[in-house]
């Protein structure tokens, strides 16, 4: 995943705001009238609600397939799970594939956030802490990491992707509060549990 991911959608020049993508959602064609459609068959690498795009990876191979929301939403979804089978017909644009039409989606092989495992790529750490209402500072969701804040004059506190998705949280918008127990990781603070602010009785530190 990661910054090649949105590299992609960046060398596309898909811009969903711009006039390509106005011309998509208004008539489903491709900007110039040429339609190149190809049919695929994969499963969704990941999918961003919020910002109105994910990819697709196709079972033949080659490069991933851009989705929009507005390709997703025209056909009656709402999102696209990770791990759901697609099969999308596609407009061969020179900077890549996009997915213009969805035939089926089966989300019986999707990992909804709440039952993704453990995580297992980086560094957990035992909480040190007790449950403390947290800022959001920073989160960047390609990245997959994030910093939390306890006010001014305390160190940040690192939120690694995995550690939501093992709470059941998607996402985490600068400004949000939350509940967390942190711990000392090999770089600093790190959060070892998250919670969303007003869940159960947790107090509130500031």
């Amino acid at each position: 995943m990661g910054a090649k991911d949105t590299s992609i959608a960046a060398q596309s020049g898909f811009d969903p705001a711009g006039e390509a993508g106005r011309e998509m959602r208004d008539t489903g064609v491709a900007p110039g009238g040429e339609l190149d459609v190809i049919e695929i068959a994969g499963a969704i690498k990941w999918f961003d609600a919020g910002k109105g795009f994910g990819f697709i990876v196709p079972d033949a191979g080659g490069p991933d397939v851009l989705l929009h929301v507005t390709c997703l939403r025209r056909d009656g979804y709402q999102t696209a799970y990770e791990g759901a089978r697609i099969v999308v017909e596609a407009l061969n644009r020179p900077g890549g594939l996009q997915a213009f039409r969805i035939l089926s989606m089966d989300e019986t092989t999707a990992r909804h956030p709440s039952q993704m495992p453990a995580a297992r790529t980086h560094v957990q750490v035992e909480p040190t802490s007790g449950l403390e209402r947290l800022e959001v500072k920073w989160f960047n969701r390609v990245r997959g990491f994030g910093f939390l804040s306890a006010g001014e004059g305390h160190p940040d506190i690192f939120v690694h992707m995995e550690t939501l998705r093992r709470f059941g949280i998607t996402e985490l918008r600068p400004g949000q509060f939350v509940f967390a127990r942190y711990g000392d990781g090999p770089k600093g603070l790190m959060v070892a549990e998250i919670r969303p602010d007003g869940w159960g009785d947790g107090p509130s530190s500031h």
